[in-house]
């Protein structure tokens, strides 16, 4: 997992910055954890940036594990393939994780907090 600049988070409106690009490596990921739970964050070879729930629909396993390929990402665990832009699983497999809009500023990532889950306090 990266260190994110002391700095983080900074927030403007629903949208907070979660550091410089350079910090998700293409076909890789990044965890980014939050009070609803950790999400994935991910880039693909051609630099598109999506975020996702990190955790696999069919045993929990960590998304932010797996094996990046075009918009898809299989899990380490069981290799279901999980579509970066949707959430849904691909091909026979059923579920689907919650996906998170990104988008990009001045080279750095910034995911929409307004769609994540609160937790509640017990």
């Amino acid at each position: 997992m990266t260190k994110l600049p002391a700095s983080f988070p900074r927030k403007t409106a629903n949208w907070v910055d979660i550091g410089p690009l350079e910090v998700v490596p293409q076909q890789g990921a990044r965890v980014v954890r939050t009070p609803g739970g950790c999400l994935a964050v991910f880039r693909t070879s051609d630099g598109q940036v999506f975020a996702i729930d990190d955790r696999c629909p069919h045993k929990g396993g960590p998304l932010s594990q797996g094996i990046v390929h075009g918009t898809s990402v299989t899990c380490p665990l069981h290799n279901m393939v999980i579509s970066l832009e949707t959430g849904e699983a691909q091909g026979a497999d059923t579920g689907r994780v919650a996906t998170i809009p990104t988008r990009i500023e001045n080279g750095r990532v910034l995911l929409d907090v307004s769609v994540l889950p609160q937790k509640t306090a017990a």
